[in-house]
């Protein structure tokens, strides 16, 4: 599926330049979150890239490159806190709320109701995004996130997925 960056581009986040980077540094990772949602075809707002990630040493490597080259800092604490993003420091979180020049980014060792990494990478879907190959959460896998967070905006991004789940089952059974 090709996808235009215009749903994705907006003034405080710029995901298709945050994905470029992810890609170019080589960093091994799947698009959850509200980015994914609207990728898998729904109508919606977000304010953050959302990634899960392999945890694998070398991966955490990559993906602490990058986030130095970006210059990430920690979003959300008041008080300037030493942090570093390296592969070191990555190795010890599941989860981290980070700012970037080109907008925030949210990193989730395990999100809640996913699967381990490979799996979850494994049924991702390819999709197109501005000349990038991103792999996307599937809709199965995005509803089970969804669903164990439990939170309004996830209640209903369930509806929207449960309606693209449907649209899909039904085109796949139409000749």
């Amino acid at each position: 599926m090709n996808v235009t960056d215009a749903w994705f581009d907006q003034p405080s986040l710029r995901a298709s330049a945050l994905l470029g980077h992810l890609l170019d540094g080589g960093v091994d990772f799947v698009v959850i979150g509200g980015v994914a949602v609207i990728m898998q075809g729904a109508a919606r707002f977000t304010k953050d890239l959302d990634i899960c990630y392999s945890t694998e040493t070398e991966n955490l490597d990559r993906l602490g490159r990058v986030l130095v080259s970006l210059k990430a800092t920690l979003r959300g604490v008041e008080e300037d806190v030493p942090f570093i993003p390296d592969g070191r420091t990555l190795g010890h979180t599941q989860i981290l709320t980070l700012h970037t020049p080109e907008g925030s980014l949210d990193l989730l060792g395990r999100p809640d109701g996913s699967p381990a990494f490979k799996s979850l990478k494994a049924r991702a879907d390819r999709m197109r995004l501005n000349g990038l190959d991103v792999p996307v959460a599937s809709v199965t896998d995005l509803m089970r996130m969804k669903r164990a967070s439990g939170r309004p905006q996830d209640l209903a991004d369930l509806e929207s997925l449960e309606i693209i789940r449907r649209r899909t089952r039904s085109s796949r059974r139409t000749p």
